[in-house]
């Protein structure tokens, strides 16, 4: 009997909600600023909102958090809805912050009314100064006590363009001793004259955050909002604003965000890695960014497997990359087909065997389907096998190729090493073998015999040269968070995050439609990357083979 899996705490709640009838349906949101890529961080919080959503028979929308102009371009909005649909989620509605513009500048206009807003004329230091610390009650605004009629001419002028940016701001006025600050005087809308990629001109001032969430949630009637647990001092403002102006009362739930070791999900420093050079782009595969990893050959499913596997929880903690890479390295051993590259080619001469024949074997793609689809892998005289597959002072229990030694050439002969050619450096260029007909898969099975090493291989006059492009971790603090105050996080870059190198492939790996990282047989897993042509192929390896990381 299959075990019953736990709920997690969201997972509670909602089916508590549903079942006291507080919602009739769930509603969640992705609620995402368009000025940068979806990262990893972002992978989890698109799994759990569609997700659960998906679940409890919901819907989800898109919502774009659009309020800062000066931030913000359609490049990233096409990026987002690119990588949601990559990830196999589909939103009900794809709407904006900015659609709400005119709604929110009315609710405004409401609060200044009741006396609960007003336009303050202090500068940005003025007004951090004066909300004090946690310790200290904040000071209020000389320009706190402004009546009515005054606030509403200052706001409409303010709308109107009259002032400069940061000449004056909207604040609620709620209470400068809350020992919550989030509560003292917390800013409504500050003026930006910047063209917005929606509403163009229409609007010189933009609104904060915290004054447009909450009220989005509400006009879409969203039923949880879900939000990383940064965000849970803020929930009492969330609240306010929707208790006050007397609208839906949507609701927020926090959940702790996604830490990887050796791993940067800042968009504000993974932008300077982009503008400063350091990666190639927001898509290079060593960034943590879904384009980034989409494009080293990491597949949707696998990220969807690790969001599943790190669960939720209320409390923030470091995941290590290695489960990811193990859940890749699941995905992807099930679904990939494999070849044979040879990435630091050795000649081996087979010299019995007929001057000119050409052999093809019928191998499986993948040996999880024996009987499943196959490719055909051509054998020759004149062979490359790895270096690293030869030793000429083997130790006893190197089952590889060695002198006088026998192994078996993956899927086809068994090969006796006769002579080792060097040249003037004393390196080994060729092996001189002889091949045993005897040996061929399928034969005689009274004449079969075995040995205990398998080798990998290609045949020279088919090869196909490759450029492989090697990625490691991008950064060698296993905690990013823990940089010290007199370091720059740049300083751990790792200098061997990508390596260069050149691999000699079987002619059907250039055939592979299958769209998902391959295997390179005994090495590890790679993926086409879309710089190739067919006359320069380049492969970005994904994850190695095998890793010593179990997961629980």
């Amino acid at each position: 009997m299959e075990e019953t899996k736990k709920l997690n705490f969201l997972e509670e709640i909602i089916e508590n909600d549903l079942k006291e009838g507080k919602v009739d349906s769930i509603m969640t949101r992705f609620p995402p600023e368009p000025n940068g890529y979806l990262h990893l961080g972002h992978a989890k919080s698109i799994c759990l909102n569609f997700g659960l959503a998906q679940k409890y028979g919901g819907k989800t929308n898109l919502r774009y958090d659009d309020t800062n102009p000066v931030k913000e371009d359609v490049e990233y909005v096409d990026s987002i809805k690119e990588d949601i649909k990559w990830l196999g989620f589909q939103w009900d509605k794809e709407l904006y912050a900015s659609d709400y513009f005119d709604q929110l500048y009315q609710w405004a206009e409401d609060l200044i009314k009741r006396g609960l807003a007003y336009v303050d004329d202090q500068t940005q230091e003025e007004i951090r100064a004066g909300r004090g610390t946690v310790d200290t009650p904040g000071t209020e605004s000389p320009y706190r006590n402004r009546s009515v009629e005054e606030n509403l001419k200052l706001f409409r002028e303010m709308r109107d363009g009259k002032y400069a940016d940061g000449e004056k701001v909207l604040r609620a006025k709620i209470d400068m001793a809350h020992p919550n600050m989030m509560f003292r005087d917390p800013l409504l809308y500050r003026i930006k004259h910047a063209s917005h990629h929606r509403t163009g001109d229409k609007w010189c001032i933009y609104p904060m955050y915290d004054y447009t969430h909450g009220q989005c949630d509400s006009i879409e009637h969203i039923t949880h909002s879900i939000c990383t647990l940064e965000f849970d001092v803020h929930r009492p403002l969330y609240d306010w604003f929707i208790q006050t102006l007397g609208i839906y009362p949507s609701h927020q739930y926090e959940f702790a965000r996604l830490n990887l070791t050796y791993t940067l999900m800042s968009k504000r420093k993974l932008l300077e890695l982009v503008q400063k050079g350091i990666v190639s782009g927001w898509d290079d595969p060593r960034m943590p960014t879904l384009c980034g990893v989409r494009r080293r050959g990491y597949t949707a499913e696998a990220l969807k497997m690790f969001c599943d596997k790190i669960g939720v929880s209320k409390r923030d903690q470091l995941m290590d990359i290695q489960l990811l890479e193990w859940c890749v390295r699941q995905d992807l051993n099930a679904r990939s087909n494999r070849y044979m590259v040879v990435q630091d080619p050795v000649k081996v001469t087979i010299t019995n065997w007929p001057a000119g024949q050409v052999e093809w074997f019928d191998c499986p793609l993948n040996p999880a389907e024996p009987e499943g689809a196959s490719r055909k892998v051509p054998f020759t005289g004149e062979l490359y096998i790895d270096k690293a597959d030869f030793m000429e002072d083997a130790p006893k229990k190197f089952f590889r190729l060695k002198p006088d030694g026998e192994v078996r050439l993956k899927y086809t002969y068994i090969i006796k090493c006769n002579e080792v050619i060097k040249d003037e450096n004393g390196e080994v260029v060729e092996l001189k073998c002889t091949y045993d007909p005897t040996t061929r898969p399928g034969g005689d099975p009274e004449q079969w015999r075995s040995v205990k090493g398998t080798i990998h291989w290609v045949s020279v006059e088919h090869a196909k040269e490759l450029e492989l492009r090697n990625y490691d971790r991008l950064f060698t603090l296993a905690d990013m968070s823990q940089v010290p105050e007199d370091k720059d996080y740049k300083d751990f870059l790792n200098p061997d995050s990508l390596i260069l190198g050149k691999g000699w492939a079987e002619p059907a790996l250039l055939e592979d439609k299958s769209g998902i990282a391959v295997q390179f047989e005994r090495t590890g897993y790679y993926f086409l990357d879309k710089d190739s042509t067919p006359e320069h192929p380049i492969f970005n390896k994904t994850v190695a083979l095998k890793d010593s990381y179990k997961p629980e």
